[in-house]
């Protein structure tokens, strides 16, 4: 039976990104299809492959075997002519080119836009930068904890919390949500380019990503002029709007809609609060609810996680356990949809791998290549272009 074709087969990435804002976005494109050629740094290639503990080769690191699945790796010296003629011949054979690399060092490598756009016409250029290059903050550097504290991510655990320092979430999320743009950035300039012929410019900003994620909501009543109130969404930053504690552990409720709060009070066999005058009807139970989740916090000790799943599913109040990290690997629902999936890399071993997390009915879960070794392909694809091949620097 023949295959159905990927989402973006026939699309080719020459991607000099780095780290993990950029890769994330080409790591999406290569799970749907696309043919990303990882142009790296010569020697130790990306900087992501140190970080973590490798379990047999140097520069094959946990987060790099995640993020560069189903990517080819070139090493090609791009300080030699070699290097350069071949990224030449990548670029003329390719649809989209990215990178992370500041504006006046690709212009100086000679791969600034209209270098690049005289090479291919119809290129897709897609510049991920720290800071939108029109505003006064253009070639500052960025990096995710620096991104955060700018886009108001760090300032919002002290208002949930009432403790005043500010606080990075421990996760890379503004390059994760800056890398998720990309990804859409390049889908949607590669339809344009379908329509109409064109290659374009397109610049992904992580400040301005971010901001505008952590502002869909947080915005909140400042979205008015004049403002009706504060910015911040009041229920993301409730502070008793928390994980509830067990017998056993943690649980997440979430009631929301009135009735839920009814059927609740009246399934714990307190029934009899909903006579006082602070929740005597739906309006004054939401504008108190801090004070039902306070009371449900007092609650929920007497009973196991499991047992409260059972009594709120029965009751058709949504719930769900408190997981950490560790208990992933283990979830049942995961384990069902094959998001996590153990396989063999042919130098590291087994390890697991977090598949993505769509599916589409005309394309059936392929198996990419795993993550490759640093240059693994810099000979053959160098072969593939019809070039010779670069002299790269020392590995050892």
């Amino acid at each position: 039976m023949t295959a159905s074709p990927s989402m973006l087969q026939g699309i080719r990435v020459a991607d000099m990104s780095t780290v993990i804002f950029g890769p994330y976005a080409t790591q999406v494109l290569a799970d749907l299809g696309a043919d990303v050629v990882k142009v790296e740094p010569t020697g130790m290639g990306d900087a992501i492959r140190l970080v973590g503990t490798p379990p047999k080769t140097a520069g094959m690191s946990p987060i790099h075997l995640r993020l560069n699945r189903g990517k080819r790796s070139v090493d090609w010296d791009l300080r030699s002519e070699a290097g350069r003629a071949a990224l030449h011949k990548l670029i003329e054979s390719s649809d989209v080119f990215i990178h992370n690399v500041r504006a006046d060092a690709m212009e100086r490598l000679g791969f600034g836009y209209e270098a690049v756009r005289a090479i291919k016409p119809d290129i897709v250029y897609v510049h991920c930068t720290g800071f939108d290059q029109r505003g006064p903050y253009a070639g500052l550097q960025a990096y995710d904890d620096i991104i955060q504290a700018a886009a108001g991510v760090a300032t919002l655990l002290p208002h949930v919390d009432g403790n005043p320092r500010p606080r990075y979430l421990p996760m890379t999320l503004a390059d994760k949500v800056s890398g998720l743009h990309a990804a859409y950035a390049v889908m949607a300039a590669l339809v344009h380019r379908l329509r109409s012929g064109q290659g374009q410019f397109v610049e992904v900003p992580m400040f301005e990503a971010v901001a505008s994620f952590n502002l869909l909501e947080h915005l909140f009543d400042r979205t008015f002029v004049p403002p009706t109130g504060p910015a911040r969404y009041t229920r993301q930053v409730d502070p008793t709007r928390q994980p509830m504690p067990t017998k056993d552990g943690w649980i997440a409720i979430a009631p929301y809609l009135d009735d839920r709060w009814v059927r609740f009070f009246e399934a714990v066999g307190r029934a009899e609060v909903l006579k006082e005058a602070r929740f005597i009807d739906g309006p004054t139970r939401r504008r108190n609810m801090g004070q039902m989740y306070e009371l449900m916090f007092e609650i929920t000790p007497s009973r196991t996680t499991d047992e409260w799943l059972t009594l709120l599913a029965e009751i058709n109040v949504p719930a769900m356990r408190v997981n950490d990290i560790e208990d992933l690997l283990v979830d049942p629902q995961l384990q069902a949809s094959g998001l996590l999936h153990q396989r063999a890399h042919p130098t590291e071993g087994e390890y697991i791998e977090v598949r993505a997390p769509v599916r589409f009915s005309a394309w059936p879960d392929q198996e990419l290549e795993p993550a490759a070794t640093v240059g693994q392909h810099s000979e053959a694809l160098a072969r593939e272009l019809g070039v010779s091949l670069p002299k790269v620097a020392s590995k050892a």
